[in-house]
Protein backbone atom coordinates (compact mmCIF):
# COMPACT_ATOMS: atom_id res chain seq x y z
CA UNK A 1 0.00 0.00 0.00
CA UNK A 2 1.45 3.37 -1.03
CA UNK A 3 1.92 6.19 1.46
CA UNK A 4 -0.16 9.37 1.11
CA UNK A 5 1.36 12.62 -0.10
CA UNK A 6 4.05 14.03 2.20
CA UNK A 7 2.50 17.14 3.76
CA UNK A 8 5.81 18.46 5.10
CA UNK A 9 7.29 18.36 1.62
CA UNK A 10 4.27 19.94 -0.07
CA UNK A 11 3.13 22.45 2.53
CA UNK A 12 5.24 25.41 1.38
CA UNK A 13 3.19 25.80 -1.77
CA UNK A 14 -0.08 24.07 -0.86
CA UNK A 15 -3.22 26.22 -0.62
CA UNK A 16 -4.11 27.24 2.94
CA UNK A 17 -1.48 24.95 4.47
CA UNK A 18 -1.42 27.23 7.51
CA UNK A 19 -5.02 26.14 8.21
CA UNK A 20 -4.18 22.42 8.05
CA UNK A 21 -4.31 19.92 10.86
CA UNK A 22 -4.47 16.14 11.13
CA UNK A 23 -7.05 14.10 13.03
CA UNK A 24 -6.75 10.45 14.04
CA UNK A 25 -9.87 8.64 12.81
CA UNK A 26 -10.73 5.14 11.56
CA UNK A 27 -7.19 3.93 12.20
CA UNK A 28 -5.46 6.56 10.06
CA UNK A 29 -4.70 10.30 9.80
CA UNK A 30 -7.25 12.56 8.12
CA UNK A 31 -6.22 15.94 6.70
CA UNK A 32 -8.48 18.86 7.67
CA UNK A 33 -8.39 22.58 6.88
CA UNK A 34 -10.45 25.12 8.83
CA UNK A 35 -10.91 28.75 7.79
CA UNK A 36 -13.02 31.60 9.14
CA UNK A 37 -15.47 32.08 11.98
CA UNK A 38 -19.20 31.55 12.28
CA UNK A 39 -21.59 28.61 11.91
CA UNK A 40 -19.65 25.50 10.80
CA UNK A 41 -19.88 24.74 7.07
CA UNK A 42 -18.62 21.32 5.97
CA UNK A 43 -17.10 21.24 2.46
CA UNK A 44 -16.25 17.92 0.76
CA UNK A 45 -14.44 17.54 -2.56
CA UNK A 46 -15.08 14.91 -5.23
CA UNK A 47 -13.26 11.82 -6.50
CA UNK A 48 -9.61 12.42 -7.38
CA UNK A 49 -9.50 15.92 -5.87
CA UNK A 50 -8.58 17.32 -2.44
CA UNK A 51 -9.15 20.41 -0.31
CA UNK A 52 -7.10 22.35 -2.87
CA UNK A 53 -10.14 22.47 -5.17
CA UNK A 54 -11.77 24.92 -2.72
CA UNK A 55 -8.69 27.16 -2.52
CA UNK A 56 -10.47 30.17 -4.03
CA UNK A 57 -14.02 29.33 -2.93
CA UNK A 58 -13.36 28.81 0.80
CA UNK A 59 -12.02 32.32 1.56
CA UNK A 60 -15.17 33.79 -0.01
CA UNK A 61 -17.27 31.76 2.44
CA UNK A 62 -15.01 32.19 5.47
CA UNK A 63 -16.25 35.72 6.11
CA UNK A 64 -19.60 34.30 7.22
CA UNK A 65 -18.86 30.67 8.14
CA UNK A 66 -16.30 28.47 9.80
CA UNK A 67 -15.36 26.48 6.71
CA UNK A 68 -14.29 22.89 7.45
CA UNK A 69 -12.64 21.14 4.49
CA UNK A 70 -11.57 17.49 4.69
CA UNK A 71 -9.50 15.37 2.32
CA UNK A 72 -11.62 12.29 1.70
CA UNK A 73 -10.07 9.01 2.92
CA UNK A 74 -7.15 7.88 0.71
CA UNK A 75 -7.16 11.26 -1.07
CA UNK A 76 -4.62 14.06 -0.84
CA UNK A 77 -2.91 13.96 2.54
CA UNK A 78 -5.45 11.65 4.21
CA UNK A 79 -4.48 8.05 4.86
CA UNK A 80 -6.35 4.87 4.06
CA UNK A 81 -8.80 3.99 6.87
CA UNK A 82 -9.47 0.54 8.17
CA UNK A 83 -12.42 -1.41 6.87
CA UNK A 84 -14.42 -0.37 3.81
CA UNK A 85 -13.18 3.20 3.73
CA UNK A 86 -13.64 3.57 -0.03
CA UNK A 87 -17.38 2.87 0.02
CA UNK A 88 -19.90 5.63 0.55
CA UNK A 89 -20.82 4.21 3.96
CA UNK A 90 -17.16 3.74 4.88
CA UNK A 91 -16.47 7.39 4.08
CA UNK A 92 -19.59 8.37 6.00
CA UNK A 93 -18.28 6.67 9.13
CA UNK A 94 -14.70 7.92 8.78
CA UNK A 95 -15.79 11.54 8.26
CA UNK A 96 -18.33 11.35 11.08
CA UNK A 97 -15.56 10.16 13.41
CA UNK A 98 -13.31 12.97 12.18
CA UNK A 99 -15.95 15.60 12.95
CA UNK A 100 -16.57 14.02 16.34
CA UNK A 101 -12.86 14.21 17.18
CA UNK A 102 -12.89 17.88 16.14
CA UNK A 103 -16.00 18.55 18.21
CA UNK A 104 -17.71 20.12 15.19
CA UNK A 105 -21.39 19.76 14.26
CA UNK A 106 -21.90 21.30 10.80
CA UNK A 107 -24.75 23.80 10.60
CA UNK A 108 -24.45 23.75 6.82
CA UNK A 109 -22.89 21.31 4.36
CA UNK A 110 -21.82 21.34 0.73
CA UNK A 111 -20.10 18.84 -1.52
CA UNK A 112 -18.77 18.71 -5.04
CA UNK A 113 -19.55 15.72 -7.29
CA UNK A 114 -19.15 12.52 -5.21
CA UNK A 115 -18.59 14.69 -2.14
CA UNK A 116 -22.22 15.78 -2.40
CA UNK A 117 -23.28 12.12 -2.30
CA UNK A 118 -21.28 11.61 0.90
CA UNK A 119 -22.90 14.69 2.47
CA UNK A 120 -26.38 13.38 1.65
CA UNK A 121 -25.56 9.88 2.91
CA UNK A 122 -24.26 11.30 6.21
CA UNK A 123 -27.39 13.43 6.59
CA UNK A 124 -29.85 10.66 5.76
CA UNK A 125 -28.12 8.36 8.25
CA UNK A 126 -28.13 10.94 11.04
CA UNK A 127 -24.35 11.39 11.17
CA UNK A 128 -24.72 15.15 10.61
CA UNK A 129 -27.74 17.44 10.90
CA UNK A 130 -27.16 20.47 8.62
CA UNK A 131 -29.88 23.08 8.18
CA UNK A 132 -29.18 23.34 4.45
CA UNK A 133 -27.22 21.32 1.88
CA UNK A 134 -25.66 22.56 -1.35
CA UNK A 135 -24.70 20.09 -4.08
CA UNK A 136 -22.09 21.39 -6.55
CA UNK A 137 -22.51 19.37 -9.76
CA UNK A 138 -23.41 16.45 -7.55
CA UNK A 139 -22.84 12.84 -8.65
CA UNK A 140 -25.99 11.66 -6.92
CA UNK A 141 -27.49 8.96 -9.12
CA UNK A 142 -26.11 5.68 -10.53
CA UNK A 143 -24.66 5.70 -14.04
CA UNK A 144 -27.37 4.87 -16.55
CA UNK A 145 -27.53 1.62 -18.54
CA UNK A 146 -24.38 -0.35 -19.29
CA UNK A 147 -22.16 2.35 -17.76
CA UNK A 148 -23.49 1.36 -14.33
CA UNK A 149 -21.53 -1.90 -14.64
CA UNK A 150 -18.75 -0.88 -17.00
CA UNK A 151 -17.13 2.00 -15.08
CA UNK A 152 -17.02 0.47 -11.57
CA UNK A 153 -15.86 -2.83 -13.05
CA UNK A 154 -13.08 -1.15 -15.02
CA UNK A 155 -11.99 0.84 -11.97
CA UNK A 156 -11.92 -2.34 -9.89
CA UNK A 157 -9.73 -4.11 -12.45
CA UNK A 158 -7.32 -1.17 -12.51
CA UNK A 159 -7.28 -0.92 -8.72
CA UNK A 160 -6.50 -4.62 -8.33
CA UNK A 161 -3.60 -4.30 -10.76
CA UNK A 162 -0.66 -3.01 -8.63
CA UNK A 163 1.01 -1.51 -11.71
CA UNK A 164 -1.98 0.66 -12.73
CA UNK A 165 -1.74 3.41 -10.07
CA UNK A 166 1.97 3.86 -10.78
CA UNK A 167 1.30 4.02 -14.50
CA UNK A 168 -1.36 6.70 -14.04
CA UNK A 169 0.90 8.68 -11.71
CA UNK A 170 3.71 8.44 -14.27
CA UNK A 171 1.37 9.70 -17.01
CA UNK A 172 0.41 12.66 -14.80
CA UNK A 173 4.02 13.82 -14.82
CA UNK A 174 4.35 13.72 -18.59
CA UNK A 175 2.74 15.78 -21.32
CA UNK A 176 -0.64 17.45 -21.00
CA UNK A 177 -2.58 14.41 -19.78
CA UNK A 178 -3.98 16.16 -16.69
CA UNK A 179 -4.85 19.36 -18.54
CA UNK A 180 -6.78 17.32 -21.11
CA UNK A 181 -8.55 15.44 -18.31
CA UNK A 182 -9.67 18.72 -16.73
CA UNK A 183 -10.90 20.07 -20.07
CA UNK A 184 -12.91 16.88 -20.67
CA UNK A 185 -15.14 17.86 -17.73
CA UNK A 186 -16.31 20.97 -19.59
CA UNK A 187 -14.29 23.30 -17.37
CA UNK A 188 -11.43 25.64 -18.09
CA UNK A 189 -9.49 26.12 -14.89
CA UNK A 190 -6.31 28.20 -14.44
CA UNK A 191 -2.94 26.56 -15.06
CA UNK A 192 -2.25 26.85 -11.33
CA UNK A 193 -5.25 24.61 -10.66
CA UNK A 194 -4.10 22.08 -13.24
CA UNK A 195 -0.68 22.01 -11.54
CA UNK A 196 -2.26 21.00 -8.22
CA UNK A 197 -4.05 18.10 -9.90
CA UNK A 198 -0.78 17.09 -11.53
CA UNK A 199 0.85 16.92 -8.11
CA UNK A 200 -2.01 14.85 -6.74
CA UNK A 201 -2.17 12.45 -9.66
CA UNK A 202 1.60 11.98 -9.56
CA UNK A 203 1.03 10.22 -6.23
CA UNK A 204 0.32 6.46 -6.57
CA UNK A 205 -1.49 6.54 -3.20
CA UNK A 206 -3.86 9.26 -4.38
CA UNK A 207 -4.54 7.40 -7.64
CA UNK A 208 -5.16 4.20 -5.67
CA UNK A 209 -7.65 6.08 -3.51
CA UNK A 210 -9.54 7.49 -6.49
CA UNK A 211 -9.66 4.13 -8.29
CA UNK A 212 -10.74 2.30 -5.14
CA UNK A 213 -13.51 4.83 -4.58
CA UNK A 214 -14.75 4.41 -8.16
CA UNK A 215 -14.58 0.63 -7.92
CA UNK A 216 -16.62 0.49 -4.71
CA UNK A 217 -19.11 3.30 -5.35
CA UNK A 218 -22.78 2.31 -5.13
CA UNK A 219 -25.46 4.99 -5.37
CA UNK A 220 -28.48 2.69 -5.63
CA UNK A 221 -29.12 3.02 -1.90
CA UNK A 222 -28.81 6.79 -2.02
CA UNK A 223 -31.26 6.97 -4.92
CA UNK A 224 -33.74 4.87 -2.94
CA UNK A 225 -33.41 7.05 0.18
CA UNK A 226 -33.39 10.54 -1.38
CA UNK A 227 -37.18 10.99 -1.06
CA UNK A 228 -36.73 10.79 2.73
CA UNK A 229 -34.44 13.82 2.85
CA UNK A 230 -35.92 16.47 5.14
CA UNK A 231 -33.19 19.07 4.74
CA UNK A 232 -33.52 21.82 2.08
CA UNK A 233 -31.28 21.02 -0.88
CA UNK A 234 -29.89 23.46 -3.42
CA UNK A 235 -28.39 21.82 -6.52
CA UNK A 236 -25.89 24.14 -8.21
CA UNK A 237 -25.07 22.95 -11.73
CA UNK A 238 -22.78 24.13 -14.50
CA UNK A 239 -24.58 24.19 -17.83
CA UNK A 240 -21.45 22.84 -19.61
CA UNK A 241 -20.79 19.95 -17.19
CA UNK A 242 -19.64 17.00 -19.30
CA UNK A 243 -18.89 14.72 -16.35
CA UNK A 244 -22.31 14.75 -14.65
CA UNK A 245 -25.13 15.89 -16.98
CA UNK A 246 -27.17 18.77 -15.48
CA UNK A 247 -30.28 16.62 -15.95
CA UNK A 248 -29.07 14.49 -13.01
CA UNK A 249 -29.62 17.41 -10.63
CA UNK A 250 -33.03 18.15 -12.14
CA UNK A 251 -34.02 14.50 -11.61
CA UNK A 252 -32.86 14.66 -7.99
CA UNK A 253 -34.84 17.87 -7.45
CA UNK A 254 -37.99 16.05 -8.52
CA UNK A 255 -37.26 13.28 -6.00
CA UNK A 256 -36.63 15.49 -2.96
CA UNK A 257 -39.35 17.28 -1.04
CA UNK A 258 -37.61 20.67 -0.73
CA UNK A 259 -35.09 21.24 -3.52
CA UNK A 260 -34.17 23.80 -6.14
CA UNK A 261 -31.74 23.86 -9.06
CA UNK A 262 -29.48 26.86 -9.66
CA UNK A 263 -27.76 26.88 -13.06
CA UNK A 264 -24.40 28.58 -13.63
CA UNK A 265 -24.36 29.32 -17.35
CA UNK A 266 -21.25 28.50 -19.35
CA UNK A 267 -19.48 26.61 -16.54
CA UNK A 268 -18.44 22.96 -16.36
CA UNK A 269 -17.99 20.27 -13.74
CA UNK A 270 -15.34 22.27 -11.90
CA UNK A 271 -17.47 25.43 -11.78
CA UNK A 272 -16.27 26.24 -8.26
CA UNK A 273 -12.70 26.44 -9.59
CA UNK A 274 -13.62 28.27 -12.81
CA UNK A 275 -15.79 30.90 -11.15
CA UNK A 276 -15.35 30.81 -7.35
CA UNK A 277 -17.05 34.17 -6.79
CA UNK A 278 -20.14 33.20 -8.76
CA UNK A 279 -20.29 29.83 -6.99
CA UNK A 280 -19.85 31.45 -3.57
CA UNK A 281 -22.68 33.88 -4.29
CA UNK A 282 -24.99 31.01 -5.21
CA UNK A 283 -24.08 29.18 -2.00
CA UNK A 284 -24.41 32.23 0.23
CA UNK A 285 -27.79 33.03 -1.27
CA UNK A 286 -28.97 29.47 -0.61
CA UNK A 287 -27.84 29.58 3.01
CA UNK A 288 -29.25 33.08 3.61
CA UNK A 289 -32.65 32.06 2.22
CA UNK A 290 -33.09 29.46 4.92
CA UNK A 291 -36.04 30.35 7.13
CA UNK A 292 -37.23 26.99 8.46
CA UNK A 293 -35.74 25.40 11.62
CA UNK A 294 -33.71 22.16 11.44
CA UNK A 295 -35.79 18.92 11.35
CA UNK A 296 -36.54 17.06 14.55
CA UNK A 297 -35.00 13.87 13.12
CA UNK A 298 -31.90 14.68 11.06
CA UNK A 299 -32.09 13.55 7.48
CA UNK A 300 -35.49 11.88 7.75
CA UNK A 301 -38.94 13.12 6.81
CA UNK A 302 -41.88 11.43 8.51
CA UNK A 303 -43.68 11.14 5.18
CA UNK A 304 -41.45 8.86 3.12
CA UNK A 305 -43.33 9.58 -0.10
CA UNK A 306 -41.59 11.87 -2.57
CA UNK A 307 -43.26 15.11 -3.57
CA UNK A 308 -42.01 16.22 -7.00
CA UNK A 309 -40.84 19.79 -7.36
CA UNK A 310 -42.32 22.05 -9.97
Amino acid sequence: MSRPLDFERERRSWPHAEASRFVAAAGTRIHVQILGEGPPLLLLHGTGASTHSFRDLAPRLAGSYRVVMIDLPSHGFSGRPRGRGSTITGMRDCLAETLDRLGIEPAFAAGHSAGAAVILRMTLDGKIAPRQIVSLNGALLPFPGVAAHLFPGLAKLLFLNPVAPRFFSWRARHGNAVARLMESTGSRIPSEGVAYYERLLASPAHVEGALSMMANWDLDGLKRDLPRLAVPLTLVVGSRDRAIPPEVSHRVARMVREAEVVTLAGLGHLAHEEAPQQTAEAMLQAFAALVSPPPARPGMHPDCAARPNS
